[in-house]
């Protein structure tokens, strides 16, 4: 695949496994690769190496960890038939990477990640003074690199985190892209082309390099996506020659902002395990409801008749996730009147949790029947996983003069 067509078409995430998920995962980080899945080419992964830079004291809990969480892929409507699944050390790739980036990688890039001392500083409790821990963001980097995955769905508050890896790729590109005789084997594969092509990537060429043309360079960009005479190395040749830098070794990804979702607890705050406050998606529908009726409300509803304030109550916000207009507008006019009780105000959102975890739940339950096809379907993931990440390392220890094997 060409560099162009990975930075269009190539998605990847990786998700932690910490067991079973909740309604804080589905819709802040399922239902985006659920849409993201039909419209690119998408890689997922359970990153248990990760898992392991912040709790590597707790071997016992990977595995089974591992195994929920793609169970719960899985009901939640991640197709193996639309993305591949896999589990990060089931190729052995990401880390020989790693590895090598590790080589070229400045030491204060990575003291120099926002997440690096406040993560030092909420887990007080954990001794973190790693090589692991402070080398996790190459890690995730050559998590990317080795696909050549040109789109990685963030938030806006994780974009400086991707940029650590837009630099590895640039200084490992500009190290190692200088082929000797590059601009002679680039002008050979342009001839390759044919005369007609030939001409236009050379004025497209110019175009974008002496006239600063942006349209010039997607419109060459699009051109060599379509060169069937050219074999991939003087494609990705021509792409680095095009942009007038070096051959493109490994990829700059790009974020892709996922649509934010904040979704609440049951006690106002974000839901997470570590606040106590989630709803599983498997939850059993009887402890769904009691965990919504028993939260807490307005403190200043003491009684049915006090009048009580939607914007004090942590039931509003999931009322914002999952009310229409209609059931707002029932609730701000009963709480604020005195019109309806506690009770009265959460039986939406009870039903509508209900209505939401109900074919997720059925799903699941037909993964949990049949391991053997869970494992099947990360199998067969890995596999294809690992036939691209292959194809990237190859090339990657031919530049770094590690060729010889």
């Amino acid at each position: 695949m060409s560099s162009s067509v990975a930075q269009n078409q190539r998605v990847l995430s990786g998700m932690r496994p910490t067991g079973r998920l909740h309604l804080g995962h589905y819709h802040g980080v399922l239902k985006n690769w659920i849409e993201l899945q039909h419209s690119y080419e998408c890689l997922f992964f359970v990153a248990d190496w990760h898992a392991l830079t912040t709790h590597y004291e707790q071997p016992q809990m990977l595995a089974e960890s591992v195994w929920e969480m793609v169970v719960d892929w899985l009901a939640a409507g991640i197709s193996p038939g639309a993305a591949k699944l896999f589990i990060q050390s089931r190729v052995p790739e990401h880390a020989e990477l790693h590895l090598l980036l590790s080589m070229i990688t400045p030491l204060g890039w990575l003291e120099r990640v926002p997440t690096y001392k406040d993560q030092q500083e909420k887990l007080k409790e954990k001794d973190l003074s790693t090589y692991g821990f402070l080398g996790y963001p190459l890690l995730q980097s050559a998590d990317v690199l080795i696909y050549k995955a040109g789109l990685v769905p963030v938030g806006e508050d994780q974009v400086a985190h991707l940029e650590v890896t837009r630099e590895v790729a640039r200084r490992f590109n500009h190290l190692y892209g200088r082929e000797p005789g590059f601009a002679e084997k680039a002008e050979a594969a342009i001839d390759k082309m044919g005369k007609k092509n030939a001409r236009l990537y050379r004025d497209l060429r110019r175009r974008y390099q002496e006239q600063g043309d942006t349209q010039a360079l997607e419109v060459g960009r699009a051109l060599l996506e379509t060169q069937q005479n050219i074999s991939l190395g003087d494609r990705e040749r021509l792409f680095g020659y095009l942009e007038g830098s070096t051959k493109l070794i490994l990829v700059e990804p790009q974020p892709l902002l996922a649509k934010t979702s904040k979704m609440p607890g049951l006690d106002g705050q974000k839901m997470s395990k570590s606040y106590g406050n989630t709803i599983s998606l498997r939850e059993a529908p009887e402890m769904v409801e009691k965990k919504i009726r028993t939260m807490p409300t307005d403190p200043a509803r003491v009684r049915r008749t006090d009048p009580g304030d939607p914007d004090k109550c942590p039931v509003w916000a999931l009322h914002q996730v999952y009310s229409d207009e209609a059931v707002h507008q029932f609730v701000q006019q009963g709480c604020r009147e005195a019109g309806i009780g506690c009770i009265e105000c959460k039986q939406p959102v009870i039903d509508a949790v209900l209505r939401e975890l109900t074919p997720i739940q059925e799903r699941a339950q037909e993964y949990e029947a049949d391991p053997a096809a869970v494992r099947a379907i990360i199998a067969e993931g890995c596999e294809a996983a690992r036939d691209m990440a292959r194809e990237t390392l190859d090339e990657v220890r031919r530049s770094m003069g590690l060729g010889y094997r």
